[in-house]
């Protein structure tokens, strides 16, 4: 079994992972990227970066929209540097709630523009997921090892990874395993703080028909377009890790793609299912832990969102650089401190 040292070992390929492996390699790190290659919840995601209307749905106050807004901001920097191309079309928000909505976005602060029964939000883009995923892991080249982490336990140096494929030693070790269960060999309390993030399950659907050209929100879901047709979602089932599609969800989210097209429910939809993570305030779980280990854990929905905001902050945190503005509110100690 051939060993492999680095700099820097990320373990997990979701959003988080490759984020933070992108901005590390940017900085002139030798960092490697440990993952079995299979779909992941990032995978089965519409790529919405969409600011004001996931504060909006989530009943943000001004401070948490202020961090979603500086997180969408980093994504043309990191868009640029990763190859990665974002649809700059803005989202629109459709129902007869619309006024509410707009008079909600502007005292949050957002830019919008509301037309009767439509909010359009300029800030709020998209990027195609499995595209993006596919670009990020390409730009790693033989720095991605297709393998599965099997544990970890300190080394001399930092910190061993055994892997279905080899052994791989580095300085710094950093956890994006998403929603699975922490690994063994991990520090107790960092089991313990993985342990606690809350599984949440969730299906969309895929369908070969055009039904939009621009990012549709709504009460009940969303419409996106995709590469081969159109996505529809999506359901959050907290407490979950089934991934089978509900056939009720389903039935309920082909009613709100033909009621935010205007066209007929589509009869042939092909569902996935996916497990996210989430901590009890909806934030990630981002950098340090202690002894050269590092979290990239648990963006609730909003991991294509704040993907960059996680790895500069994660990046920041190795470095040992002074914290940014918003590294406190995702800091993975802060519900152990005090007040917290």
């Amino acid at each position: 079994m051939a060993d492999i040292s680095c700099d820097i070992v990320v373990i997990g390929a979701g959003v988080l992972g490759l984020s933070a492996a992108a901005e590390l390699t940017s900085r002139g790190h030798d960092v490697r990227v440990v993952d079995p290659g299979r779909p992941n919840a990032s995978s089965v995601a519409a790529g919405m970066i969409a600011p004001a209307f996931e504060s909006q749905l989530d009943g943000a106050d001004a401070a948490r929209a202020a961090l979603l807004r500086h997180a969408a901001g980093l994504w043309p920097a990191f868009a640029g540097q990763s190859g990665l191309v974002l649809d700059r079309t803005p989202a629109e928000w459709r129902g007869a709630d619309a006024k509410a909505v707009a008079e909600t976005l502007t005292g949050l602060g957002f830019s919008v523009q509301a037309d009767g029964d439509v909010v359009r939000a300029e800030g709020d883009v998209r990027i195609d997921a499995e595209t993006a995923l596919v670009i990020l892991r390409s730009g790693l080249g033989a720095a991605f090892v297709v393998a599965e982490a099997r544990s970890v336990d300190r080394a001399p140096e930092g910190w061993r990874v055994e892997t279905t494929a080899s052994r791989v030693e580095a300085r710094q070790l950093i956890i994006a395993t998403g929603a699975a269960a922490a690994l063994a060999g991990l520090p107790e309390a960092v089991t313990d703080i993985i342990n606690r993030i809350e599984p949440i399950a969730g299906q969309i659907g895929r369908i070969e028909a055009s039904l939009t050209d621009r990012v549709v929100r709504g009460v009940g879901g969303y419409l996106t377009p995709a590469p081969a047709g159109s996505l529809i979602g999506a359901t959050m089932v907290h407490g979950s890790r089934e991934t089978a599609s509900d056939p009720a969800a389903s039935a309920r989210l082909a009613e709100v793609a033909a009621r935010l097209s205007g066209l007929a429910a589509p009869e042939t939809i092909e569902w996935r299912g996916g497990v996210r993570g989430a901590t009890a305030d909806g934030l990630p779980l981002a950098g340090p832990v202690g002894g050269g280990l590092h979290l990239a854990l648990a963006p609730r929905r909003n991991g294509w969102l704040l993907g960059p905001l996680v790895g500069r902050i994660v990046a920041d945190g190795i470095e040992r650089r002074p914290r940014g503005p918003y590294a406190a509110a995702l800091d993975p100690l802060r519900f152990s401190l005090p007040g917290g």
